[in-house]
């Protein structure tokens, strides 16, 4: 090797020395693409006087369809069960009977666990009781005992 051939700051051969090897370029940025909307157009038939159907006619409203049984669908069972039970029962055995009773419109949603490990359907069923105390149907009374107002 020549002198030529080592680098005059650390003496070392210019192959080996970071003053003698520009550093490696950075990698190439890869963009993403911009994220690009499908939109699906619709054809609409216009009539003679230009306007098209679709502004013409309301679109019909659809009906909003849950995962898991909605508070409000226990309201009225509940209301029934307190009832036949002559106004009060111990909470298990409201939720025994509710079970029983709307067995057939739970859905595998409700059997589900909540993030704080109880029933979905439980946990509705408990939030159906709030309402229907704030309206006035039911007492807070004590604890573990759902009562009629």
């Amino acid at each position: 090797m020549s002198a030529e051939d080592y680098c005059e700051l650390c003496d070392l051969p210019k192959s080996t020395c970071i003053h003698g090897n520009p550093p490696p370029p950075p990698p190439p940025t890869v963009r993403k693409a911009p994220a690009t909307r499908t939109t699906v157009r619709r054809s609409t038939a216009t009539s003679g006087s230009g306007t098209s159907r679709a502004a013409a006619a309301p679109a019909p409203a659809r009906a909003v369809r849950h995962r898991w049984t909605q508070p409000d669908t226990f309201k009225p069972v509940i209301v029934a069960v307190l009832t036949e039970a002559g106004g009060e029962l111990d909470q298990d055995d409201v939720f025994l009977e509710l079970e029983v009773r709307m067995e057939e419109q739970l859905t595998e949603a409700d059997r589900e666990l909540t993030p704080e490990g109880e029933l979905r359907w439980r946990y509705a069923a408990r939030r159906a009781r709030q309402a229907l105390v704030a309206e006035g149907s039911m007492t807070k009374g004590r604890p573990g005992i759902w009562a009629l107002a």
